[in-house]
């Protein structure tokens, strides 16, 4: 299976059924994901460096403005694509098989969780997965601790305060916090 059919099938969202062969693609990528994440978390690498790196465990081309503060952890890896001036910070984690999406300008805090899978409710099917693409949309601030969900989409310009759990879609342009995470104001932009 190449990376492009992976993430065709990803976006269907039919369950992944343990043991299945793609199940199995999962594993695969893991290992190779284990590797490069070992190597970005080990040693110093200047910015050109870890873009080459990410690159290589995300299957897409870096901007060369994204920026990134290792440690990062990742159990998968291609199925992460990265706007423009997009800056993660340390520690966080990325469970990407489902897919996230983050635009342009988006700041990511430390130690934030993307969880794009579940489990399936069945005891019977324990193994077998759902899963469910995150989207953060341009500008968004994801404050320190932060957990996103799967299916889940963080509008522009949108603040997610530090240690939320975000279960359900945030509106452009609000601050939301809490678990689960709950509008707690609206943005007003400057106007110039």
């Amino acid at each position: 299976m190449t990376i492009e059919q992976f993430r065709e099938r990803m976006a269907d969202p039919a369950p992944v059924e343990g043991g299945s062969d793609l199940h199995l693609e999962f594993h695969k990528y893991s290992q190779e994901a284990l590797r490069i994440t070992t190597e970005i978390n080990s040693r110093y690498h200047t910015p050109e460096e870890l873009r080459a790196l990410l690159s290589e465990l995300w299957a897409i081309d870096v901007p060369e403005s994204f920026g990134m503060f290792p440690p990062f952890n990742t159990d998968c890896g291609k199925n992460t694509h990265i706007g423009e001036r997009v800056f993660i910070n340390m520690g966080c984690k990325f469970q990407d098989q489902g897919g996230i999406y983050i635009d342009d300008d988006a700041l990511i805090g430390h130690n934030a969780t993307l969880c794009t899978l579940n489990h399936v409710q069945d005891p019977a099917r324990r193994a077998s997965m759902e899963h469910a693409p995150i989207h953060i949309g341009k500008r968004v601030w994801l404050g320190a601790n932060v957990t996103v969900l799967a299916g889940v989409t963080i509008g522009d310009n949108a603040i997610v305060a530090a240690g939320a759990v975000v279960t359900k879609d945030v509106p452009a342009n609000t601050i939301v916090g809490g678990v689960p995470a709950k509008v707690i104001k609206t943005i007003e932009p400057c106007k110039k």
